[in-house]
């Protein structure tokens, strides 16, 4: 089966982590460049997930309650017996759940993800090789090199300047792809008055 690549806004929105050890560690580093308000709830916490800032904590044992207000809960324990419950809980409120190393108890997964300015790429396989997904992780990062992120920059720079200026969705589309080719086939990024000058011929 696949998963839908569903691409949600979580800033401000309250993440539920339940579990304070190194896989809890690495569910909130993923999360933080999103900006979430993140609650990390385990009776034992380690030092390095203490040491992150604009994280909460709370040192003690989960209570059903704790995800009343949960946009999403991460369970991230190694008590299989309470990840379990987590899951109940969460699918019987309705709230999307991750359960770490247990695809059948999620409601999400996490994918294998790469995120550079706004760029925001996440490849999953499904669950058959996580191995091979980070592979494709690490193909997709020097993908995006700094000349690529520029030439994001540029397009989305001009994305307002071509649908003032082309008043159908096909002119604009066009447009578009004239500057994207422009970008991609020069040797040096072009400078704006090369950019409008083309504009100005379509």
């Amino acid at each position: 089966m696949g998963y839908f690549p569903f691409f949600v806004d979580i800033k401000n929105k309250r993440c539920v982590v339940v579990g304070g050890g190194n896989v809890a560690l690495r569910k909130v580093e993923k999360l933080l460049p999103f900006e979430p308000d993140i609650v990390v709830i385990a009776p034992e916490v380690c030092s390095e997930l203490k040491s992150v800032n604009g994280i909460e904590i709370t040192e003690r044992e989960f209570l059903d309650s704790d995800i009343d207000s949960a946009f999403m809960v991460i369970s991230a324990t190694d008590n299989a017996e309470l990840n379990a419950h987590i899951f109940s809980v969460c699918s019987e409120k309705k709230i999307p759940v991750n359960t770490v190393d247990d695809l059948e108890k999620c409601g999400f997964i996490f994918p294998a993800l790469v995120h550079k300015n706004h760029i925001t790429v996440g490849i999953t396989t499904s669950g058959k090789s996580p191995i091979y997904a980070r592979f494709l992780r690490e193909q997709t990062e020097e993908m995006l090199s700094e000349r690529s992120l520029e030439t994001m920059e540029i397009m989305g720079r001009y994305r307002p300047v071509i649908k003032e200026k082309f008043d159908t969705e096909e002119k604009r589309k066009n447009a578009a792809e004239a500057v994207l080719k422009l970008c991609l086939t020069n040797d040096e990024l072009p400078s704006d008055e090369t950019i409008n000058a083309l504009l100005e011929e379509l």
